[in-house]
């Protein structure tokens, strides 16, 4: 199934209340991304990160696309087999959300749920332009801050999360 057809459909295996015990807290998720710091964010870092990406996904057969932002320039973007143009639509989506907020689309997610409702119902932002859907975090540099975003779209919101969060915290332990 495909990230877009999990998010359509609501198929109730996929839908996080069924299975509490497989979902990340808030305080988990806000407490993961703390650790995640770059101490600088270059073009080949870029490219070293987003190979690692496709690596991750090749190795699963994962049919995802891959996108890395710094400073509203694309330095990386990959499309695996099975993957399509809604998978970039969804990139684009979930990207805006880390640039508004600073921080990972999960976790806008999150938040809203958080507060017993969802972000397409009181963000007041357009669902078209803005997704709240796990795969898209924050590139932030210590002593800087938010420069941008790394983003997988293709597997339902939780998977492509944890895809970008395991090659995030691959690529620092090898700083």
């Amino acid at each position: 199934m495909t990230h877009n057809q999990s998010h359509q459909t609501h198929n109730p295996e996929l839908t996080p209340r069924f299975h509490p015990e497989l979902i990340p807290t808030l305080e988990e998720l806000e407490a993961q991304e703390r650790r995640l710091v770059f101490g600088r964010f270059t073009h080949d870092d870029a490219w070293a990160l987003g190979s690692l990406l496709v690596d991750r996904a090749r190795e699963r057969q994962a049919p995802v696309a891959i996108d890395i932002h710094r400073a509203g320039q694309q330095l990386f973007h990959a499309a695996l087999p099975g993957s399509t143009p809604d998978n970039d639509a969804w990139i684009a989506r979930k990207r805006r959300v880390v640039e508004r907020y600073g921080t990972s689309s999960y976790i806008v997610g999150a938040r809203f749920r958080a507060k017993g409702t969802t972000f397409e119902d009181s963000s007041r932002l357009d669902p078209d332009t803005y997704a709240a859907h796990g795969g898209s975090v924050p590139i932030n540099v210590e002593g800087v801050g938010v420069i941008g975003s790394v983003t997988v779209s293709g597997l339902p919101q939780l998977e492509d999360h944890r895809m970008v969060v395991e090659a995030v915290e691959e690529f620092l332990s090898k700083g």
